[in-house]
């Protein structure tokens, strides 16, 4: 198993990824369609899960598979960036 320090990177991983996602929503460099967006949230979300679930942390369990649950319709419907429609 991971060490305390490799449990705190991990979810220092998640945090950031989300935190991404949700400043590119803010600016409007992605979109809450857009497959990059809800791929951070995905994995984020995953991570912390995890890390939630190990320290059986239940508010952040529930928290954490609910937003991990929510970024998965866009995922699947397959819609592209922005940037990858062009050219």
């Amino acid at each position: 198993m991971l060490s305390q320090l490799g449990y705190q990177a991990v979810s220092v991983a998640g945090a950031v990824m989300v935190l991404i996602a949700y400043a590119t929503l803010q600016q409007g460099i992605l979109t809450r369609e857009d497959r990059w967006f809800n791929l951070l949230n995905f994995v984020g979300a995953a991570l912390l899960g995890w890390i939630a679930v190990v320290d059986r942390r239940w508010g952040f369990i529930l928290l954490e598979v609910a937003w991990a649950l929510l970024s998965l319709p866009p995922l699947l419907r397959g819609k592209r960036s922005p940037e990858s429609k062009r050219g």
